[in-house]
């Protein structure tokens, strides 16, 4: 257990060391690895660069440095502090692609960074990836680069780029790396770390799963669409696109090939999912769970979200067309113990700002603990990208008695006043009916506890659209069954006095979206007395069905054409539906209604009530 400052703040030596004169306190003059980071130092298993840091400190005995949000406009100064390490430099963009984390679905800079100390918009460039890697190239022509995280993780390979509007190649061609590790970086890190230390070149390491490579042609596996096929012709970027997924997803993936001018991109499949044996190890590791003391209390407002909460597990069979988890994470879940979860929870517990509330126990999508196929042998066949759409997997175990075992042994603990569920729910999940008497009872169980005990005033859930048109490109359930999750949710409100609210997700202008579609969105809103509020625009980001559609017009999986809104007046047409109830927007409204000579529309979403 690390000891304690007066001030209940970790030491400075239980952080990894982000300086020299702090590597020189820890009792060593060079770094095997240096890790560069687009996030502020969070020593804490929601940051990456605290996870694959202490990973290969605790687990493979390496000396590693971290040198978060660098200055790459000065003389660069923190790029040379450490010098060149023994074994590589590693880069990680931070916990959001860059872009999303800079602009908005507007393109719009933004002006905060929540990754950042006080907020503050700046502290790095657009494409970190390249920017860092171009420089320490420069610097080191002779080290090796490496890069992780989500940015590298899903611009592996030919991909759209909504902020420039074109079609870049993957990140291994557009910077000067020698290596990407996509996904969870845990398993490829120590492997590429051990072969690297006992002599091997990096550009021979070429099979480690979860990394991706240049070869001088292709092998055994599946040859994609040329770089330079795709810029010609975006339907061979669509095709592309189905066998990427598929891939990411299948417990035991073909390596894929995709040529870029006289060389191939080589990216070798994923791990299997991990054990609840190596997860818990990764959990489990000595974080203080606190910000680098170099930040002097500064706020970090990602940090601020998630410091009381516990992640429970890793993956998400949900499959949703315009979501990016299981091209990080994949589709089968990796859960950890209860006991490991109840051992985190403890440490928060014992944080000097804990109140008695837990404000997360989730994952990232709340409830699919512990679930997964019945019969593994007919999941490491099969090729659907969600156990969930159109219906959910007959072979999906659904049970939700683990996940409230876990709730039960959490909220026991002495110091808990109440855990709260604030990752999304896949009320679809909840309200399945399997057939199975003693699962469905035990379901119905779980929502009347989520919503009785679990809810801190407000339940966020993400329906995303109401119409069955749209929700079918989303991957999406039926809206009908945000009714019937909203007669549960009202129900058990009365019968236990409450007074919470119900605050559903939704986005405009996602493929498949007509104009009139959000028109239904108002009206149905309307009519369930909702003012909505948790509502975006759709912004296409790397590696998901509904960007490569959003791209190419075509569907990956069926090469039918589909609409997309993409002009800003399109896209802001659309948005202007969720706030009818807005004096501002009504002009807009009744004009784009009578434009697409709909007055029937326009009659029922303005229509006056009768008390």
């Amino acid at each position: 257990m690390m000891q304690k400052q007066a001030d209940n703040y970790p030491r400075l030596t239980d952080f990894l060391p982000t300086s020299v004169k702090e590597a020189r306190l820890q009792g060593w003059e060079e770094p095997d690895i240096v890790l560069f980071s687009g996030d502020a130092y969070v020593d804490h298993p929601s940051f990456a660069a605290a996870v694959i840091g202490r990973t290969l400190v605790e687990i493979g005995g390496y000396k590693v440095a971290i040198v978060p949000q660098p200055n790459w406009q000065d003389d660069l100064r923190d790029f040379r502090k450490f010098g060149r390490p023994r074994l590589f430099f590693a880069i990680s963009a931070g916990a959001m692609d860059s872009m999303v984390n800079h602009y908005t679905a507007a393109r719009r800079r933004r002006s905060d960074d929540a990754y950042t100390p006080g907020g503050r918009h700046g502290a790095r460039p657009d494409y970190p990836t390249v920017v860092y890697s171009r420089i320490l190239k420069e610097l080191y022509p002779d080290v090796p680069v490496i890069a992780g995280g989500i940015e590298a993780s899903l611009r592996r390979v030919s991909h759209y780029d909504y902020w420039q509007d074109r079609l870049r190649p993957s990140l291994m061609a557009d910077a000067p790396l020698d290596m990407i590790i996509y996904g969870m970086g845990e398993k490829p890190v120590l492997e590429v770390a051990a072969r690297v230390a006992a002599g091997e070149p990096v550009a021979s390491i070429t099979d480690v799963k979860q990394t991706v490579v240049w070869a001088d042609k292709a092998g055994e596996g599946i040859e994609l669409h040329s770089y330079e096929e795709c810029r010609r012709h975006k339907i061979k970027q669509s095709e592309n696109f189905r066998h990427v997924e598929q891939q990411s997803n299948r417990f035991e993936g073909d390596t894929l090939w995709q040529r870029h001018g006289d060389r191939y991109v080589k990216i070798n499949p994923m791990y299997p999912p991990m054990t609840t044996e190596e997860i818990d190890r990764s959990f489990g590791l000595a974080y203080t769970r606190m910000p680098h003391p170099r930040y002097k209390g500064k706020r970090i407002p990602a940090y601020e979200m998630i410091r009381h909460s516990v992640n429970m597990h890793r993956g998400c069979f949900g499959g949703c067309a315009f979501c990016t988890i299981s091209a990080h994470q994949g589709k089968f879940i990796a859960s950890r113990s209860r006991e490991s979860i109840v051992a985190e929870a403890r440490q928060v517990c014992r944080m000097p700002d804990f109140k008695g509330y837990i404000s997360d126990l989730g994952g990232p999508s709340a409830n699919m603990y512990r679930m997964g196929g019945k019969n593994t042998d007919i999941c490491r066949k099969c090729l659907r990208p969600s156990c969930l759409h159109p219906k959910p997997c007959r072979n999906l175990n659904t049970d939700h008695a683990p996940l409230l075992e876990v709730y039960h042994a959490v909220d026991a603990l002495p110091e808990v006043k109440k855990s709260f569920i604030g990752s999304g729910v896949r009320y679809d999940l909840s309200m399945h009916h399997t057939g199975d008497r003693k699962i469905d009872a035990t379901n119905r169980e779980y929502n009347i506890e989520l919503i009785r005990d679990h809810v801190s005033g407000r339940l966020k859930v993400a329906p995303e659209h109401t119409e069955d048109r749209v929700l079918e490109v989303m991957r999406k359930p039926s809206f009908s069954q945000f009714y019937d999750f909203k007669k549960i949710f009202d129900k058990v409100n009365r019968e236990y006095g409450l007074r919470q609210q119900l605050i559903p997700y939704f986005i405009s202008s996602h493929p498949g979206c007509h104009e009139t579609d959000m028109a239904e969105l108002a009206i149905k809103t309307r009519n369930l007395d909702f003012h909505l509020e948790q509502v975006q625009d759709f912004t296409p980001t790397p590696m998901t069905v509904a960007t490569e559609i959003y791209y190419t017009g075509y569907h990956p999986y069926t090469g039918e054409k589909i609409f997309t809104a993409t002009r800003p007046e399109e896209k802001l047409a659309q948005r202007q539906y969720f706030f009818w109830y807005d004096k501002a927007y009504r002009r807009g409204i009744e004009t784009s209604l009578r434009r697409l000579h709909r007055p029937d529309l326009l009659a029922r979403l303005f229509v006056k009530r009768v008390n």
